[in-house]
C-alpha cells in the first residue's frame, strides 16, 4: 500500500495536481507505515505537498506535524516560511498573517511567494485595504516585472474599483509579456469594451480571431471574440463618432457592415452545431436573435 501511495503522490506532484483529500489519505498511509524514510531527498517535497493538502481540507493537526519536520530539516527556508504563513491564515487570523509576512519580507524581500501571499490576504480583507493591496502589487511588480499573474491581479483590482483605464494599463503589460496568448488579448478587448473604448475593443477582438483562427469558430476564445466583433460593429455603425481614449480609428462603415455580417454567419454556424441547453432552446433563441440582427 505504501508503494502505491508513494507512486500516486509522486504523480500528482509532477503534474501539479492538488487532489487534497486523496493526498491526505495516501499521505497518512506513508506516515503511519514509516514510508517517509524510503523517500530520501523527496521526503521534503512530500511533506510540503501533504502540508498544503492538509490545510485545504482543515486537517491542521497533520499540517502542524509536517511543518514541525520541515522546520527542523530546513530552518529559515523561504518555502517553509510561506507554509507557516498559510498555517496562520488557516486559523482565520489575517492581521497576524500579514504581520508574519511583513517580518519575513524584512529578512528576505526577494521571496515572491511571501509577497504574493501578503497581497492575497490584504485583498481578502475587503475594500478598506484595497489601496494597500494596490500599493503592494505596484511595488512587487517593480521588482518582479515579468510576473504575468501579478499584472492580471492588478488589473482585477482596478476593475473591481471600476478603474477600467488603469485595468487596461495593467493588461497592456500582460500583452507585452505574453503576446501569443489569445485569452489575454480577449480579456484586454473585453475590458476595453467595458471601459467604453469601443474602437479599441473592436480592434482587439479581431486580433483574437486572427490569433485563434486555426481553432475555428468553436474555440471559446474565438466565439467570444466574434460576439465582441458583432457588438462593437453594431455600436460603431449606430454611433460613428464614438470616442476612443486610445485614439484608435474604427474601420469604415462598409467594412463594419461586412464584419457584422461575417460575425453573424460565424456565430450562427457555431450555434447550429451545438446545443446551449440539452433541449436546444438556448441555441434556438440565439439563432433567432442572430437572424433578426442581419443587416
Amino acid at each position: 500500500m505504501v508503494a502505491t501511495a508513494l507512486e500516486r503522490l509522486a504523480t500528482w506532484r509532477s503534474r501539479g495536481t492538488r487532489a487534497s483529500e486523496q493526498t491526505v489519505k495516501h499521505g497518512l498511509t506513508v506516515l503511519e507505515d514509516g514510508g517517509l524514510k524510503k523517500l530520501g531527498d523527496e521526503a521534503w517535497n512530500f511533506l510540503e505537498q501533504l502540508t498544503l493538502a492538509s490545510l485545504d481540507i482543515g486537517r491542521l493537526d497533520i499540517a502542524d506535524e509536517c511543518l514541525e519536520q520541515l522546520t527542523e530539516g530546513f530552518p529559515g527556508s523561504p518555502r517553509v516560511e510561506c507554509l507557516k504563513g498559510l498555517r496562520i491564515e488557516a486559523d482565520n487570523k489575517p492581521i497576524e498573517a500579514i504581520r508574519f509576512y511583513e517580518a519575513a519580507l524584512q529578512e528576505d524581500d526577494t521571496n515572491a511567494a511571501l509577497w504574493k501571499r501578503k497581497i492575497a490576504v490584504l485583498r481578502s480583507l475587503g475594500s478598506q485595504n484595497v489601496s494597500q493591496a494596490v500599493e503592494e502589487l505596484t511595488i512587487y511588480l517593480d521588482t518582479f516585472y515579468t510576473d504575468v499573474e501579478a499584472w492580471i491581479e492588478l488589473a482585477d483590482v482596478y476593475a473591481e474599483l471600476n478603474l477600467y483605464s488603469l485595468s487596461l494599463q495593467a493588461l497592456s503589460h500582460v500583452l507585452i509579456l505574453a503576446s501569443q496568448n489569445p485569452f489575454y488579448v480577449l480579456r484586454f478587448a473585453e475590458t476595453a469594451y467595458t471601459a467604453g473604448d469601443i474602437p479599441l475593443a473592436h480592434k482587439m477582438f479581431l486580433r483574437v480571431i486572427d490569433m485563434d483562427e486555426p481553432e475555428g469558430s468553436k474555440s471559446n476564445a474565438t466565439k467570444r471574440a466574434w460576439w465582441g466583433v458583432k457588438l462593437t460593429a453594431g455600436r460603431l455603425l449606430s454611433s460613428p463618432n464614438t470616442p476612443s481614449e486610445s485614439k484608435t480609428q474604427p474601420p469604415s462603415s462598409d467594412h463594419l457592415r461586412l464584419l457584422d455580417e461575417l460575425a453573424t454567419e460565424r456565430l450562427a454556424e457555431s450555434y447550429r452545431s451545438t446545443s446551449v441547453t440539452p433541449q436546444g432552446q438556448g441555441r434556438d433563441v440565439i439563432l433567432a436573435w442572430l437572424g433578426g440582427r442581419k443587416r
